[in-house]
């Protein structure tokens, strides 16, 4: 059972990547109004602003991967009645 949670746990993984992309542009539509953020290397932007939306993109995909991998590990153990080493 431990060799199908690699996988399983990759494809869960993936779509947490694509929601978590999705939170983070309707978060910074909410707090700035713009539909992008700005890329690092643009120069139509301050440090600042750049600086904050890789904070604010970073703590969106951390908190997201972490729920996902929690749910994962509570989900295999419920299945297998197993903890993941």
């Amino acid at each position: 059972m431990k060799l199908l949670y690699k996988p399983l746990s990759l494809a869960v993984s993936a779509l947490g990547g694509v929601l978590a992309g999705m939170l983070f542009k309707q978060a910074w539509k909410a707090a700035t109004g713009e539909d992008d953020a700005p890329e690092a290397t643009s120069s139509d932007y301050s440090t600042k602003e750049v600086l904050l939306a890789a904070v604010l993109q970073g703590a969106i995909f951390g908190g997201v991967k972490a729920a996902v991998d929690r749910a994962g590990a509570k989900a295999y153990t419920k299945a297998t009645g197993k903890e993941l080493d």
